[in-house]
């Protein structure tokens, strides 16, 4: 399931200055990050993932405004939704390693063993 934020929160978040934009901007990497996550980007992941912290670090250096309780709520529960497919992602991407790496264990025995297979005289 893709949840992509609304265009409604995410223009929300565009109009108003301050914390609202680096929510915008951390829902943004967020989608950045996912995208090349599916695309097997991983140090792409990384630099947007660090990217995405400091953006996360100061817009909530201080707290919400009560007037944008509401907008940051819905915000976070999108970006809370686009992580879990990002952990989907990094998951399979470990699983599809995992398997390589076992096939190629498989093959290095295959060929150990018959290096190690005496010729017929």
């Amino acid at each position: 399931m893709n949840m992509a934020i609304s265009a409604e929160t995410a223009q929300a978040l565009i109009e108003r200055k301050g914390q609202c934009t680096l929510l915008a901007n951390v829902l943004l990497l967020t989608q950045n990050m996912l995208r090349s996550a599916r695309e097997g980007e991983w140090d792409a992941v990384t630099a947007l993932e660090n990217d995405r912290r400091e953006l996360l670090h100061e817009c909530f250096a201080t707290a919400v405004p009560e007037e944008h309780s509401e907008l940051f709520s819905e915000a976070l529960a999108a970006m809370l939704h686009l992580n879990e497919e990002l952990i989907a992602e990094v998951e399979q991407a470990k699983a599809d390693v995992a398997e390589r790496q076992l096939g190629q264990a498989r093959t290095r025995q295959g060929i150990t063993h018959y290096l190690d297979v005496e010729p017929l005289e």
